[in-house]
């Protein structure tokens, strides 16, 4: 680990956040492949979305930052609704690769996200590209091979 993870600066929550990310989005998985069972995958997002839609709004109501709905700018929601679109796509494909295929098959090519928004933040954010990056994204891209093979 980094001298940079551990520092007062940059705290530790964000690692907890990331963590718990990773685990309800492997609940999530397991969970969708049951509940989607007779379902079309269409109509288990668009319910899924709906729970996540309520959700959000509760938890922006909760946090009183409901307010701020007023100073978002314009390009911030061009590009917010650029990302709910492709977070719909995302999902839509999801559901029916899992409906079509194994949870243990279609989870790790989906994780290959990692790697492909690696390049996409090198490319359009002028992110650092490192050794370690390059080494972790072969890694990540060895690994989903093996897991599908």
């Amino acid at each position: 680990m980094s001298k940079q993870f551990f520092t007062k600066e940059s705290g530790i929550m964000w690692f907890v956040f990331a963590l718990l990310s990773a685990v309800f989005a492997a609940l999530t998985s397991v969970l969708a492949k049951v509940g989607i069972e007779g379902v079309n995958s269409n109509l288990a997002t668009a319910l899924r979305t709906c729970v996540v839609l309520a959700m959000a709004w509760l938890m922006v109501f909760i946090t009183h930052t409901q307010s701020g709905i007023g100073s978002i700018g314009r390009k911030s929601w061009v590009f917010l609704i650029l990302s709910g679109l492709a977070t719909g796509a995302s999902w839509l494909c999801y559901y029916k690769a899992i409906q079509m295929g194994s949870v243990s098959k279609v989870a790790p090519i989906d994780k290959l996200s990692v790697v492909i928004t690696l390049i996409l933040a090198v490319i359009f954010l002028h992110e650092d590209f490192t050794v370690k990056s390059a080494i972790g994204a072969v890694l990540i891209t060895a690994g989903t091979v093996l897991m599908v093979l």
